[in-house]
């Protein structure tokens, strides 16, 4: 569908792929709604995006987004985009509980929350746009919870495609290294990286057309799917040689 006129909730707007979507969907003549958990960062986005609606939330916090959908009404909206996400890298000993904890809660049980009480938003048709990532593809050092997570988000969609179909038009984002506040924690050489505003038209293509996955940069993501076609004997001595901090070599 293309997006001008409709009407369009990104949950995780405040930065990132979030933000540059809704800049780029703006431009479109797209009514936004934006939410995340920085207010004042939803506040200066909005005001670049025309006449969007800020609606703050925090996925992690029980109740945060039932609020928030009981200010929609239902059947009103084209599209629901979850792009919020934490990440953590490191080794697992090295992980704090608290932290990993409110990871889960944010990227797998935040993604289940929106399919759960965001369909009733969606106009007949309209789509459902859940954001896995290429690390849920393949177990990669460094990765751990968030590649943990975000394979689990690919399997909702997964299901979802067919669970909530024909009414709800469920898609799967799976983004390779995107430069943002996010992979700046990452301390190794990222193949393949783009800008988020890159990453936003991406999306936006996608979206317009009828594939149930959306992956890219693909010269990365096809590397990534042909790992996880290997045999394990093969496919964990290359993962090896991944994502490895230069401390740990």
């Amino acid at each position: 569908m293309g997006f001008a006129g409709k009407t369009v909730w990104i949950i995780g707007a405040s930065d990132g792929i979030g933000a540059a979507l809704a800049r780029a969907l703006a431009r479109e003549g797209t009514r936004l709604i934006l939410s995340a958990r920085n207010q004042a960062a939803l506040d200066a986005l909005a005001d670049t995006c025309g006449d969007a609606r800020v609606l703050p939330l925090d996925l992690a916090e029980a109740g945060s987004l039932t609020d928030a959908v009981a200010t929609i009404a239902p059947g009103t909206l084209d599209a629901v985009i979850c792009t919020a996400a934490l990440y953590d890298p490191g080794r697992v000993e090295d992980l704090n509980p608290e932290t990993a904890a409110r990871l889960v809660k944010v990227n797998l049980l935040g993604s289940f929350e929106v399919a759960r009480l965001a369909p009733p938003l969606l106009r007949d048709g309209g789509q459902l746009v859940l954001f896995g990532s290429v690390a849920g593809y393949f177990g990669l050092p460094g990765g751990q919870l968030y590649s943990a997570t975000k394979a689990a988000v690919n399997n909702l969609a997964e299901t979802l495609r067919i669970e909530l179909a024909p009414r709800v038009d469920v898609r799967l984002v799976c983004p390779g290294f995107v430069s943002t506040r996010l992979t700046a924690k990452n301390d190794f050489s990222m193949p393949a990286i783009i800008t988020a505003d890159q990453a936003a038209k991406a999306v936006i293509r996608g979206l317009e057309g009828r594939a149930f996955e959306l992956n890219f940069p693909k010269r990365f993501t096809w590397t990534i799917k042909c790992l996880r076609a290997l045999p394990y004997a093969l496919s964990l001595r290359l993962s090896a040689r991944l994502g490895v901090r230069p401390s740990d070599r």
